[in-house]
């Protein structure tokens, strides 16, 4: 493999005048031994995907069989419309393709994990938003996935994207900088810049605990989307702006891994900690499952 951290990444980026898309483009080639057309066509098949869970996520009544996650990417959607809104309309449109990507995940829709269905609405969210706000077109949309394919490389082999291995933070938060390093080359950013906005994406998100109620994958999963969506677009900026993580991007992620290895269990994906262990929680699970998931000891 070409690289195995941030580092290495960006020096070869910038010292042979490339994309980190580029790569990223290059490493799956020679890992898999297949041409740089079918790559990227099977990368292109999967922001069709995203397009279409975006898109059926917003126009269509989605809810999940649990009754808990459904229709708030569509509230979003018609607050936004409506023009009267406290941030931005970027990162508000961002939110809600997020949020629409994960409540279709909820109800059992098609989505492309990325890295996990956790946290599958952060990266199509961001990348459609920024694209309607750049004008990019559908090749620069399709080499930002490659930008987030090689930051999620990094964090996968040097921490976990698992949030039953280390907490949210390892889904959400690694969602989040893969989006930021991504939309950042979108923008026209170098790869230092991607390599910073990751870095202050993932250091707002470290302990963040994965305890979704009733064991799904919908609260409060669905709005930590939202929100790494949004978290993703303001580091985006941070670093375009040439605001720079005092902290470097690998020791970021070798941070979130020791968190997540000192983390205690009930805060693992396990439904026994967190919000999961609240009293609104509980009726929830005897609601839907006819019984409590874990019996008081």
């Amino acid at each position: 493999m070409k690289f195995t951290s941030i580092t290495q990444l960006v020096e070869l980026a910038e010292s042979q005048n490339k994309k980190i898309s580029e790569i990223m483009i290059e490493t799956e080639m020679e890992i898999h031994n297949r041409s740089k057309e079918d790559i990227v066509e099977q990368m292109r098949n999967s922001l069709y995907v995203m397009r279409d869970a975006i898109a059926k996520g917003l126009t269509e009544e989605i809810k999940s069989r649990s009754g808990l996650s459904g229709g708030d990417g569509k509230k979003l959607a018609q607050y936004l419309a409506n023009g009267h809104y406290l941030s931005g309309s970027t990162i508000l449109e961002a939110v809600s393709k997020s949020v629409a990507t994960s409540e279709v995940n909820a109800s059992m829709g098609t989505i492309v994990a990325t890295p996990t269905a956790g946290s599958v609405g952060i990266l199509p969210g961001t990348i459609f938003a920024s694209a309607k706000n750049l004008h990019s077109s559908e090749e620069e949309m399709v080499h930002a996935l490659f930008t987030a394919g090689a930051i999620g490389l990094v964090i996968a082999n040097n921490a976990f994207i698992s949030g039953a291995a280390g907490g949210c933070q390892a889904e959400v938060g690694s969602a989040t900088a893969m989006a930021a390093a991504a939309v950042v080359e979108m923008a026209g950013g170098t790869p230092t810049q991607s390599a910073n906005a990751l870095a202050i994406a993932l250091k707002n998100m470290l302990g963040l605990t994965c305890d979704p109620v009733a064991g799904l994958v919908e609260v409060p999963c669905v709005k930590r989307n939202a929100m790494g969506a949004a978290n993703a677009m303001i580091a985006a900026d941070m670093a375009l702006a040439g605001i720079q993580s005092v902290i470097p991007p690998d020791e970021v992620i070798e941070t979130m891994y020791r968190i997540g290895c000192t983390m205690p269990m009930p805060l693992k994906e396990t439904a026994l900690g967190g919000l999961a262990a609240t009293p609104t929680a509980r009726k929830f699970e005897v609601e839907i499952f006819g019984a409590p998931l874990h019996k008081k000891k």
